[in-house]
């Protein structure tokens, strides 16, 4: 090889070796188990928006897409209206989001990968594509995201930036593999989307509003955006990534780029993924897990139980058990409050979406218990993280007896998986209310054999409310078996 040629090879940026593979992944490329992974996540992501559609900060949103929204060829969930692909992306993924309860994956940083997945859904409508085409933009979603998670020493969460950041990079990739663009077209992409939006680390610091859930699908909308722009021949910078002043220059000190491309298609990252059991911040699945099981098994009740230790990471008390975490007023606050979650898995022994009702969070017998949950962050956790989700749980009773649990892991994640059964469960508790049971089970049906599907359109299609049952928030009475105005407003109608 030339010196020239040697030259330009070592020149290229690592989004053209991401841009380069993904587009030219093919379902046929992809394994059995990865395909069947996108089902399950799919899935489960299409029952958090079926139980985010009636969310107070969903409805807000639709009624302001109603206004800007312009029609197209993508379908948002529940209303079953067709609007733009870039609307479309961000009221789909703000309804996967909005209850925290999609999918998870903590390694130097977390993120939820089924965030990206209305990417994939708004551009294989605009393409006309069927559910081989969807399956491989879930597969992309996972497998970027995901390996920007591993890529930052420390975390950019640990530097004060949110983990939407990272999904302004992979958004666009899984957008722009959707509308079949060329490598260099969804390199371009990525540099439009991910030198724009970069998202500060308080939206999760202190007392939490809708935003800490809104975030995510901006970014993702973002990418669609980006992809679409880039189709027409906008440019956007290509060492957004590896450049001067783009993400590693900005954000540093240590990155190991090498995570983000290799062996790529050798194994695929999806089927590391974790579930949600629960609809809560991640870092308390594993402590409610624990406190559920001692409170189950040794059968206590709140009058009995002094206190509640949780040993863990230091980000778990500092996060989790600020000041304003013991006083908590939105739902948002209370999903990310460990005092909270203990306290209700003491008092109800569940934590599911009936826990975050307005009623539930002010419940005076709930709060009763706030004050009994330290927090303790334990340097020994923090040395097996994030291998190891490890927390100890020990209970006091007001008798003087002690129980104590550790474990290592939460149910859902990898290692303790949701089974099939199990997803469905959760999937049929958040649809309820949106869907009908013969709704239901065609949607499922559709899901589990998406790969025959010639049509992700008629997928959506299933996705429109038809339940005669009205309320106001998902979960007043549902339990889990599991732990604008005017001619616009159309639009989404």
């Amino acid at each position: 090889m030339s010196e020239t040629k040697l030259t330009a090879a070592a020149k290229e940026t690592v989004t053209a070796t991401m841009c380069r593979w993904a587009a030219g992944l093919r379902y046929e490329d992809l394994s059995q188990d990865a395909i069947y992974q996108a089902k399950r996540f799919l899935l489960d992501s299409m029952g958090c928006a079926l139980g985010g559609y009636r969310q107070h900060d969903v409805k807000i949103a639709l009624e302001v897409l109603g206004e800007i929204a312009g029609r197209g060829p993508a379908t948002v969930i529940g209303t079953g209206g067709r609007v733009d692909a870039v609307s479309a992306a961000l009221a789909n993924a703000l309804m996967i989001r909005c209850m925290d309860y999609n999918d998870i994956y903590w390694k130097q940083d977390p993120s939820h990968p089924s965030d990206i997945c209305p990417a994939a859904l708004a551009c294989c409508e605009r393409a006309g594509s069927g559910g081989k085409e969807l399956i491989v933009g879930l597969v992309l979603g996972h497998e970027f995201e995901m390996r920007f998670c591993e890529a930052a020493f420390p975390g950019i969460r640990e530097r004060g930036w949110h983990h939407a950041t990272l999904t302004a990079f992979v958004s666009p990739i899984v957008a722009g593999r959707a509308l079949h663009l060329s490598w260099e077209q969804i390199q371009h992409a990525v540099g439009i989307s991910a030198s724009r939006h970069c998202t500060l680390g308080a939206v999760t610091a202190g007392k939490l509003t809708m935003m800490k859930n809104t975030v995510d699908p901006m970014a993702t909308q973002s990418g669609v955006f980006a992809a679409l722009l880039a189709e027409k021949g906008y440019s956007g910078p290509e060492h957004v990534v590896d450049g001067k002043e783009g993400l590693t220059h900005v954000f540093g000190p240590e990155w190991k780029l090498n995570l983000l491309t290799d062996g790529l298609g050798e194994s695929w990252r999806i089927t590391q993924c974790g579930m949600k059991a629960f609809p809560t911040e991640a870092l308390t699945h594993t402590p409610i897990s624990a406190v559920l099981d001692l409170v189950k098994t040794n059968d206590l009740h709140p009058e009995q139980v002094e206190k509640i230790q949780i040993r863990s990471l230091a980000r778990a008390a500092d996060i989790l058990s600020d000041p304003t975490k013991y006083d908590p007023h939105t739902r948002e606050t209370a999903d990310h409050s460990l005092p909270y979650v203990i306290a209700a898995a003491l008092v109800d022994r569940q934590v599911t979406p009936v826990q975050f009702t307005m009623e539930k969070i002010m419940d005076a017998k709930i709060r009763a218990q706030l004050r009994k949950v330290e927090v303790v962050a334990d340097p020994e956790i923090e040395k097996v993280f994030p291998a190891l989700q490890r927390v100890i749980a020990k209970i006091t009773t007001t008798d003087g007896r002690m129980f104590s649990k550790q474990l290592d892991f939460p149910k859902g994640d990898p290692r303790n998986p949701l089974t099939d059964q199990e997803v469905e469960e959760k999937f049929g508790a958040l649809a309820e209310g949106v869907l009908s049971a013969g709704a239901q089970k065609k949607l499922k049906a559709a899901i589990w054999n998406l790969e025959k599907s010639d049509s992700v359109r008629k997928l959506m299609a299933l996705m429109k409310a038809d339940s005669q049952k009205k309320s106001a928030e998902i979960g007043t009475k549902t339990k889990l078996r599991i732990g604008g105005k005017g001619r616009r407003k159309a639009v989404l109608a």
